[in-house]
């Protein structure tokens, strides 16, 4: 299977990553209507969990205590990520959540920089979340702020990605934080989720964890090993523009002008704030 990935080009493995992402985004909401996106969140790390431990089989004895705190802070950033994203899901447009949560990316990415002419892509950025407000009467608050939760969340994502790898070979660190993520959303899920374990769906729900979780993270593995990070990083700001477009295709959800303008402002900042970047980048999100 890797000798196949391996003939394609990457940039089309990032983008098939991209549109598998946001697909299960939309079945993940599509699924809202049987569950709750407490319990959906946790089903999908639950799948996720078990496929990536037929691939992985990480060693877990003789590990540090600092080695056990990176890798449960990185699920706890991961299980937080999934659930705020998609409670805010619940609230608001994919397309319009997406947009905000990717502001945690783009302060990872400006994050330190002297070069005044990244203000540039703070602003543009800042402007973009200021059009999401000039719409008082549909804007729902909290769902807004759970995307920025769900941003926050990311860029302790990605801050601890580096950290994890380098202590959990392959894909056994993301294998471990999934579980440790799973775990630590079990109570809420099973408490106040009110999950629905009928066949429809934990069908739907494996499809999401596959989408969403492990196909999009094993092809953009591939295609790093073949790829300018700066690329990938571009490439990755598309996600905004895939969600809504999903959204649209698989739920009818429209955009209004101004959150179309909002979603083009992050977009083109997100870019600019990649190339300004260099050799960093963010790495895929699980």
């Amino acid at each position: 299977m890797r000798t196949a990935l391996s003939r394609i080009d990457p940039v089309a493995l990032v983008l098939i990553g991209i549109a598998s992402v946001q697909l299960g985004a939309a079945f993940a909401k599509d699924l809202f209507a049987l569950s709750t996106p407490t319990a959906t969140a946790w089903l999908r790390l639950c799948f996720a969990s078990l496929i990536f431990l037929t691939f992985a089989r990480p060693r877990l004895r003789g590990r540090r205590p600092r080695e056990w705190a990176i890798v449960a802070g990185y699920g706890l950033a991961l299980a937080g990520m999934n659930w705020a994203i998609y409670a805010s899901f619940a609230r608001i447009p994919i397309g319009v959540a997406v947009t905000v949560e990717f502001l945690g990316p783009l302060a990872v990415a400006v994050a330190g920089s002297r070069r005044p002419r990244d203000l540039i892509w703070v602003g543009l950025a800042g402007l973009g979340v200021a059009l999401l407000g000039l719409q008082p009467i549909e804007a729902d608050w909290i769902g807004l702020g759970l995307a920025l939760l769900a941003g926050a969340l990311w860029a302790g994502y990605i801050v601890l990605a580096g950290p994890t790898g380098r202590h959990f070979e392959g894909v056994s660190g993301v294998t471990v934080a999934s579980i440790i993520g799973a775990v630590l959303l079990a109570p809420a899920a099973l408490v106040f989720g009110d999950p629905v374990f009928s066949p429809h769906v934990l069908w739907v729900a494996l499809a999401v964890g596959l989408l969403s979780s492990v196909i999009p993270y094993g092809l953009e593995m591939v295609a790093l090993r073949r790829m300018r990070p700066g690329l990938f990083g571009i490439l990755m700001s598309l996600e905004p523009a895939a969600a809504a477009l999903f959204a649209l295709l698989l739920l009818g959800e429209r955009l209004s002008l101004i959150e179309c303008a909002a979603m083009a402002c992050v977009v083109v900042a997100s870019v600019g704030a990649t190339r300004s970047a260099g050799p960093a980048v963010q790495p895929p999100r699980d």
